[in-house]
């Protein structure tokens, strides 16, 4: 298996300086130095990472499925890494969820002729904007992303001999969360209910977003999953089954402290204080800042 490099994090948007405390993670990326990496995973099913989420394709006969599209400004490049593994076009395009480093390639696949499968949810925050729970700032509409299909719990797509199982994560990283398991390639891509590489998974708390249900989905993952499965996290490396244990151990150990503050009364600046989480954010390679925003999500993900 050709392993590459981590996805670059999302750097245009403020999840990045949210969650990764880099000072450079508040100006745009420079696009034109971005290459798109593939990590070939088996049965025609590929890894896809340049700035921005993951991308997982599942490359079939007469078409290709592909998981989310990172930022507009480099849909040419990622036709480009495309076209390299076939010439089929791409059928459908899955969003894992609706931030713009996952959707912001949505409408050019679109025009060229892809369906945009998403929970229901993803199309309402794309149509109506956003606001940030800790920062307060304001992600515009944006229409062109929006999906133009839409599923309740779960739905199957097909191309030419491959299936992808699209499975609904209720209130998790956000309310309209989606996986994507591709049985025959044993593939699964979690969109940012997992996200590595120096971060923390971002708990969009202003639509719904809970620590819990990340729990609760990586719970649903590891029935799912055996030892020889590859996970394609929403940011970070390639995962196996015992990378994601350890994940939900974090996950777990994360709101059972933060659980304790509450139970005992502290505020959510108490929580913060306390330091909680030192011993986490080493194991994450985080920083003090993308730790304490971290905690605040939790606990408001706690009391919600």
């Amino acid at each position: 298996m050709n392993r590459v490099a981590p996805a670059a994090l999302a750097a245009a948007f403020c999840l990045g300086t949210l969650f990764t405390g880099a000072a450079f993670a508040q100006q745009a990326p420079d696009y034109s130095k971005v290459e798109i990496q593939t990590t070939d995973l088996g049965h025609k099913t590929f890894m896809l990472a340049g700035q921005g989420g993951n991308m997982t394709a599942a490359v079939g006969t007469d078409g290709i499925i592909l998981v989310d599209t990172e930022f507009a400004p480099l849909h040419e490049k990622i036709k480009a890494a495309l076209a390299a593994l076939s010439p089929a076009p791409v059928k459908y395009v899955v969003n894992t969820h609706y931030h713009g480093d996952h959707t912001g390639g949505n409408e050019a696949f679109a025009k060229e002729g892809a369906v945009i499968v998403a929970d229901p949810n993803v199309g309402k925050r794309l149509s109506e904007g956003t606001v940030n729970a800790l920062t307060g700032a304001k992600t515009p509409p944006a229409p062109g992303s929006v999906p133009t299909q839409t599923y309740k719990n779960k739905t199957t797509l097909k191309v030419g001999g491959r299936t992808a199982q699209v499975m609904h994560e209720p209130n998790a990283h956000t309310d309209g969360d989606s996986a994507i398991y591709f049985k025959d390639a044993n593939v699964l891509a979690t969109g940012d209910i997992v996200s590595t590489g120096n971060r923390y998974p971002n708990i969009d708390v202003a639509v719904g977003g809970n620590i819990k249900g990340i729990i609760a989905a990586v719970d649903r993952y590891l029935k799912l999953v055996n030892a020889d499965t590859k996970i394609v996290p929403g940011h970070g490396a390639l995962m196996d089954k015992a990378g994601l244990i350890e994940y939900r151990k974090l996950m777990v150990t994360s709101r059972d402290r933060i659980a304790k503050l509450i139970a005992a009364g502290k505020s959510e600046d108490d929580a913060v204080a306390a330091k909680v989480l030192d011993d986490v954010e080493k194991k994450v390679g985080a920083d003090e800042k993308a730790t304490a925003n971290f905690v605040r999500l939790i606990y408001r993900s706690l009391k919600a």
